[in-house]
């Protein structure tokens, strides 16, 4: 229980020290509002791979009963809010990878085996070492 709080409270922390994804906005015309430009950040294939642990750790945590099960879903909405802003088709991609993450597991694991522990605990291992890779190499 104690190695799972670090490592969520890691997670927690390198998604917090994300940068933000560089964006660029049109000059909008007089009672347009301004549409933001997508501009994708070099770190965007390791942002979906984390997205997609994130679904898949939500589901596990979901079904074992983890009282803060729906903490990895929060997360997830922390990311798309500093990431994703208003960029709608990266926002898409991110969603899609967190839902493919929780779908894949739920046609696994139907039961909260010992297996089902295992799949949570190295997912959450390699959440925790893609976020701090992307908040070391591209961290402002």
């Amino acid at each position: 229980m104690t190695r799972f709080l670090a490592l969520r409270s890691f997670l927690l922390v390198a998604l917090a020290s994300l940068p933000l994804a560089a964006r660029a906005q049109e000059t909008p015309a007089a009672g347009v509002p301004a549409v933001t430009a997508e501009k994708p950040a070099p770190y965007d294939a390791r942002l979906l791979r984390l997205a997609e642990i994130l679904g898949s750790v939500h589901y596990l945590r979901t079904l074992c009963k983890d009282s803060a099960a729906d903490s990895w879903r929060q997360s997830m909405q922390d990311l798309l809010d500093k990431e994703a802003g208003t960029e709608a088709q990266r926002r898409a991609r991110m969603t899609a990878a967190f839902n493919r993450g929780y779908r894949t597991f739920a046609s696994v694991y139907t039961a909260c085996t010992p297996p089902a522990v295992v799949a949570d605990e190295r997912y959450r291992a390699e959440g925790a070492t893609l976020a701090s890779e992307i908040t070391a190499r591209f961290g402002n």
